[in-house]
């Protein structure tokens, strides 16, 4: 990783044919489980990006930057990589505590393309988003499930940071409207371990449904822990991150009546979907890290940074966010637009089966 303390990258030039581009995703923590995902799927956009003519004229070239570390010391490393001219634009998967650090301190010089599913409310300029959020993510589903599988008890468990809590608070709203409840909810350490009071508590509740807003590894011992205490025989599980790695990692006995809600599973079967994994496979083989939701989005961080460099035709981030209204791009996810600085895309709905999601439906975002 590029510390603030150090030179620039061996590769850097002053002679403006390479655009750097920060890729802040975990390399370790709780969300490292999809790291190596993050950054190949990123790998794969970059190259394809340049094989098309790059960006402006200039090579695209991404600078890992590590986004598992203190929110603040992350934000230190990327507006020393700014400040130096190594990048001129950041995207990547990366939580939204990180988000909120880096936001301020670099959105208004370059470009910044979040690709993580976050908790809404995200209006910084220079900010574009490519992930869901709970008003087109969660509310759908748990509006389904409370009239298909009469979930009427919700319990939260989620990490202790800003998208958990604040995701939480929409669910008690959406829960209220579908006739239901938050019962009760628990928030934990990143790289918690011990989940045996949360066990209880759940059992306490007399919980219907829980709704998991952990992160990575975390919830995988949450699965594990959950199968373990028979759990899954009395309520489902509801995750809005939850990919394929995490799914593999939990095991088939712990994922038993789990859903997920996302806007990209591996398991589509579209046109774009199969394209996207045969690029994949080719590229890096098929023993490379199992493609999912969150490594994916970090491929539709860097055609959307780069859709939106040329549209505006500039640099400049005030004119490109004039110019981002009329921007849209095509990818894994189908044709997709921006709007409001957020890209609207479908969002479906998957249940565990094993060690792959089966897709039920496409969620109707009005409901």
């Amino acid at each position: 990783m590029f510390r603030h303390d150090l030179t620039a990258p061996e590769w850097f030039t002053a002679d403006d044919s390479v655009l750097g581009v920060a890729l802040v995703f975990p390399l370790q923590g709780p969300a490292g489980i999809f790291g190596p995902t993050c950054e190949l799927c990123a790998r794969l956009a970059a190259e394809e990006v340049n094989r098309d003519g790059g960006v402006l004229g200039r090579e695209l070239r991404l600078v890992p930057v590590d986004g598992s570390g203190p929110p603040g010391e992350v934000a230190g490393h990327v507006e020393a990589l700014v400040d130096l001219g190594v990048v001129q634009g950041v995207t990547g998967w990366h939580i939204s505590s990180v988000r909120r650090a880096v936001a301020p301190r670099v959105a208004h010089r370059v470009p910044y393309v979040y690709t993580a599913l976050y908790e809404g409310g995200e209006h910084t300029a220079g900010v574009f988003l490519t992930s869901e959020t709970p008003r087109d993510q969660l509310r759908p589903a748990m509006d389904l499930l409370a009239r298909e599988r009469r979930v009427r008890r919700w319990f939260v468990v989620g990490n202790d940071y800003v998208w958990p809590r604040r995701t939480a608070r929409a669910a008690r709203g959406y829960a209220r409207a579908s006739g239901g409840c938050v019962a009760d909810e628990a928030y934990l350490p990143l790289g918690t371990h011990d989940f045996e009071p949360v066990m209880r508590r759940i059992e306490h509740a007399e919980a219907d449904g829980v709704l998991m807003l952990l992160v990575g590894s975390d919830a995988v011992r949450f699965n594990r822990a959950f199968a373990t205490h028979g759990l899954h025989a009395r309520c489902l599980r509801l995750s809005t991150l939850m990919d394929e790695n995490m799914l593999m990692a939990s095991g088939p006995a712990a994922t038993e009546d789990l859903y997920s809600t996302a806007g990209f599973f591996a398991s589509l079967a579209n046109r774009d979907t199969l394209d996207f994994h045969g690029r994949y496979a080719a590229r890096f083989g098929v023993e490379a890290p199992a493609v999912g939701s969150l490594g994916e989005s970090c491929y539709e961080g860097v055609l959307l940074l780069a859709a939106l460099l040329r549209r505006a035709g500039t640099l400049d981030v005030a004119a490109i966010g004039a110019a981002a209204g009329a921007v849209s791009y095509e990818g894994p996810r189908g044709l997709l637009h921006l709007r409001d600085a957020h890209v609207r895309q479908r969002i479906y709905l998957a249940r565990a089966g094993g060690l792959d999601f089966d897709v039920l439906t496409e969620l109707d975002p009005r409901r």
